[in-house]
């Protein structure tokens, strides 16, 4: 997909799940992307309350998972976040938070208008989430490049739901390599974060000890 700016689309709303844990600089460059590129009115960051594809790996508590999201997305009016997943019990399926999303939607008289937003990395193991088929009728997927990651394109969909395969939309960039467990690495030995997240996230990591202590794998 060529970038370029596109007309806000009213109603649209771009849907951004991920452990951020923590969330960085890549997160919020592909948020505003798929935004831009895509006229959405709006992008909601959703952290995962248990993610289903990372079993026994130990996550910091949602409660501080949240809070740096608020305070990475602050100065960003069209950026927001929601607890759904946190306040869910059980693994953080997407498909259930687009139910749920579809719903409230419903709920308040309107039709969700949703775009998944997905790293390529996430978009080529579609097919080991639940229930890829309804994701794919509840929302169109966007997919973004990610530096050290093969390139996804529309074949993938092609081949395994080729019914559905113009629900998927390809950006060109941005290409940046940073993952958040490179992050952790670096804020368990005390290195900087600075200009890999926002500098209130870093002071937050810093306030709280977080990556260092045993502040982990719980609900909140």
């Amino acid at each position: 997909m060529t970038a370029g700016r596109t007309a806000v689309v009213p109603g649209s709303i771009g849907v951004f799940g991920g452990t951020f844990d923590p969330i960085h600089i890549a997160h919020l460059a592909v948020a505003e992307e798929a935004a831009e590129v895509l006229g959405l009115e709006s992008v909601i960051f959703v952290p995962a309350g248990e993610p289903p594809h990372k079993p026994g790996r130990p996550i910091s508590l949602g409660a501080d998972r949240l809070a740096m999201v608020k305070l990475a997305i602050a100065d960003n009016d069209r950026f927001s976040v929601s607890r759904l997943e946190l306040d869910r019990a059980g693994p953080s399926y997407t498909v259930d938070t687009l139910r749920s999303m579809h719903a409230s939607a419903a709920a308040a008289g309107n039709v969700a208008n949703l775009t998944l937003v997905v790293s390529a990395e996430a978009f080529l193991g579609l097919m080991t989430w639940r229930d890829p088929r309804e994701i794919l009728e509840l929302a169109r997927i966007v997919v973004a490049p990610r530096d050290g990651y093969p390139d996804a394109g529309p074949e993938f969909l092609a081949t395994h739901l080729p019914e559905l395969a113009e629900r998927a939309m390809f950006l060109d960039s941005p290409r940046l390599r940073l993952s958040a467990s490179e992050l952790r690495g670096r804020a368990a030995t005390g290195r900087s974060l600075r200009y890999l997240v926002p500098d209130a996230v870093a002071a937050y990591i810093d306030d709280h000890a977080l990556y260092r202590n045993s502040r982990r794998n719980s609900r909140s």
